[in-house]
């Protein structure tokens, strides 16, 4: 007796547990006290200095907005997305939180995780005209906005402008050119370019950049979007190629190599050439010599974009769940302001996507001439890592990298992705 009333209890208890925790997993950890209404902030970056940077615009945001608290997650990287992967899933998500572009994203937009911002966008003109627009459209899906870009980035072949002189040579602007550039170089005696291929995206980079020049746009952009990918142009294996002529040329064992040694090492004047992202610009205040860029060169014949830059933006999107979406926009619109564009630079040379945040006054010049390249372009190709599932990424940087070590055949690393496409999609 006694046991059959406490097993019903225990049922109604749980049934009023279960009924408390679906109308709680409505809201996010938003929430209202003494007046104020707090929202969650989830960023990567609690290292300087862009630590600092957050939390002096978080700290001018609530003197203007005195009626809003803004409650500060953090997590670095790879740590960001494990964090993120709990709590985005949680009862209780962040109303604001930081996204890259590509695949990461718009996993988000597809599971309704991500809120439709297209309505904000079109309300006030004023502060979305002023957002450079290629940029807004990698965190676009079928003509609505989900999302908010930070900053943007490319990448560009960065060299050493003594040692070129030194030996006569100029930037290179076609493969063939490329290629004596670094013959003349090696047979100096000096490394031509350097790579740190320890984590697969570095290499992915120089994938993503000659798939751009040697694969026709339309089919770039089915085989990256999500559905449809089939990798079988002939390009991709052209693209392998082209990078596998570059072997000769590069450090010794590059996948042994991290990305930040490899940097270090050509600061150091160890290396004629090495492939870096426009932010990094930062570092080269360390550098030992003249420095100067190029893109990378354009191949003859081919069916691609030849004058295209790779690069994508990062920024932050608002939780679905979010109790208070309006003050959450108010503080996204606020950190990308033009003042707070102009900041951003200043502070930690992440190139704000704010039109002309990055000029004379915030930014060197080497900066403001990456930046108009970016603006010049329609439509910049996302790194190959950021694009695809990590089911087909996985076994293109993983062959690239084997491929690299003399281990694999271009042909053989596009057919284990087009497997792996196969199997994703189901196709």
């Amino acid at each position: 007796m006694y046991v059959k009333r406490w097993f019903s209890i225990a049922v109604i208890i749980l049934m009023v547990m279960s009924l408390m925790i679906g109308c709680s997993s409505k809201s996010t950890t938003s929430k209202s006290k003494d007046g104020k209404t707090t929202i969650t902030f989830f960023y990567r970056w609690p290292n300087e200095p862009y630590k600092s940077y957050f939390k002096s615009v978080i700290a001018e945001f609530e003197k203007q907005n005195p009626n809003i608290k803004v409650e500060e997650v953090t997590a670095l990287n790879d740590d960001y997305k494990q964090k993120a992967n709990v709590l985005l899933g949680s009862q209780n998500p962040p109303d604001v939180f930081f996204s890259w572009a590509g695949e990461y994203g718009q996993k988000f937009i597809r599971d309704g995780v991500a809120l439709d911002l297209t309505k904000y966008y079109q309300d006030d003109t004023n502060w979305s005209g002023q957002l450079i627009s290629s940029q807004v459209d990698f965190f676009k899906k079928d003509d609505k906005v989900y999302g908010v870009p930070l900053f943007t980035d490319s990448k560009l072949f960065f060299y050493n402008k003594d040692l070129f002189d030194k030996l006569g040579l100029k930037a290179p602007t076609t493969w063939d050119e490329f290629m004596n550039v670094l013959a003349t170089i090696k047979k100096n005696g000096t490394t031509p370019i350097i790579l740190g291929n320890k984590s697969p995206w570095a290499a992915a980079h120089y994938v993503t950049a000659l798939n751009q020049r040697l694969v026709p746009k339309e089919v770039l952009d089915k085989d990256l979007s999500y559905q449809g990918a089939k990798f079988t142009d002939p390009g991709y294996v052209e693209a392998l190629k082209k990078l596998n002529e570059l072997r000769p040329y590069f450090n010794d064992d590059p996948n042994a190599v991290a990305h930040d040694e490899a940097r270090s090492l050509f600061l150091g004047g160890k290396a004629a050439i090495t492939f870096l992202e426009t932010q990094e610009i930062t570092y080269m205040k360390d550098a030992t010599f003249k420095w100067d860029t190029f893109k990378v060169p354009t191949i003859d014949g081919a069916k691609g974009d030849q004058g295209g830059l790779i690069g994508a933006p990062e920024g932050f999107m608002i939780h679905s769940k979010s109790t208070h979406p309006k003050e959450a926009m108010a503080f996204l619109k606020f950190m990308t302001s033009k003042a707070n564009g102009e900041k951003l630079i200043k502070d930690t040379g992440l190139a704000s996507t704010v039109t002309d945040a990055v000029n004379e006054n915030t930014a060197t010049k080497e900066e403001v001439k990456a930046m108009d390249l970016i603006k010049e372009q329609k439509n910049m190709l996302i790194w190959t890592d950021s694009a695809l599932d990590s089911r087909i990424f996985k076994p293109y940087g993983d062959g690239v990298q084997t491929m690299l070590g003399g281990g694999m055949k271009p042909a053989d690393v596009m057919k284990s992705v087009q497997e792996a496409a196969k199997q994703v999609y189901n196709k």
